[in-house]
């Protein structure tokens, strides 16, 4: 277990040498986003959230998050003004943060684990994030979750995403450079897992470290070339695995850079 101190806790896995990292390409990071009133106001993320209902978003819990979480602080200033709007946007490093759409429509599913059918609760209990980003996932994540876990292989995103992340002080979310193909094994079982980077197939790793009734959501290379959500549970049984929409995702990669 983590430290549960107040302010915002960072765990590291080992990472390249000395001399590789003086070579590793880095984002540059920016101050927070200047709260402006249109921006900041409840009405514009009450829109956003609106349109996250009107697309089949249900799930309450989602909703709520989805609309308390501030993306504009998330993105570079040159962007603010389509924070809102339901596309991806880069973030550096041939990086994206993901449509709000996805990001509430994989955190829907991940609390519709069969573990919480008969037993609804307000929140999951801890979960890994593959893929931190620029931090906004693994915030709206500390909305629905007792505990995230989120690592990044990028240094320069990671590095962002502490900046992001710090004002709000959420000491629930811990965040860790690192490979994300082996996940974190020191803060296994996960009762969920979720990914922002798809490959060829969800690695053993993640299905080793999620508990029994926990569920994996992420995205995999689909038998049309393309990426499709899936959805893997973990029962008594051993796993149920559902391929669901098409998606589009950064690919999933090991390391560190």
């Amino acid at each position: 277990m983590a430290s549960q101190r107040p302010g915002f806790p960072v765990r590291l896995t080992p990472t390249a040498s000395a001399a590789t990292r003086g070579r590793m390409p880095s984002v540059p990071v920016k101050p927070l986003v200047p709260t402006t009133p249109s921006m900041a106001s409840d009405a514009v993320r009450a829109r956003m959230v609106q349109r996250l209902a009107a697309q089949g978003i249900a799930d309450a819990r989602v909703l709520r998050a989805m609309g308390t979480v501030e993306r504009h602080l998330f993105v570079d200033s040159a962007l603010v003004n389509q924070a809102y709007e339901d596309t991806s946007l880069p973030i550096g490093l041939g990086q994206t943060i993901s449509k709000p759409n996805v990001v509430a429509r994989m955190i829907e599913l991940l609390l519709g684990a069969p573990a919480l059918a008969h037993k609804p609760v307000d929140r999951l209990g801890r979960v890994l994030e593959i893929g931190t980003g620029c931090g906004y996932q693994a915030a709206v994540l500390s909305h629905v979750a007792a505990e995230v876990y989120s690592i990044e292989r990028l240094r320069g995103l990671h590095e962002r995403a502490r900046v992001n992340l710090r004002p709000f002080r959420l000491a629930t979310v811990h965040l860790m450079l690192g490979d994300g193909m082996v996940g974190y094994a020191k803060g296994a079982p996960y009762a969920g897992i979720i990914a922002a980077a798809g490959g060829e197939a969800v690695p053993e790793a993640w299905v080793a470290q999620l508990a029994v009734g926990g569920r994996i959501v992420a995205p995999t290379h689909s038998a049309s070339g393309g990426q499709a959500l899936v959805v893997i549970d973990k029962t008594a049984r051993g796993l149920e695995r559902r391929i669901l929409e098409a998606v589009h995702f950064v690919p999933l990669k090991s390391g560190i850079a």
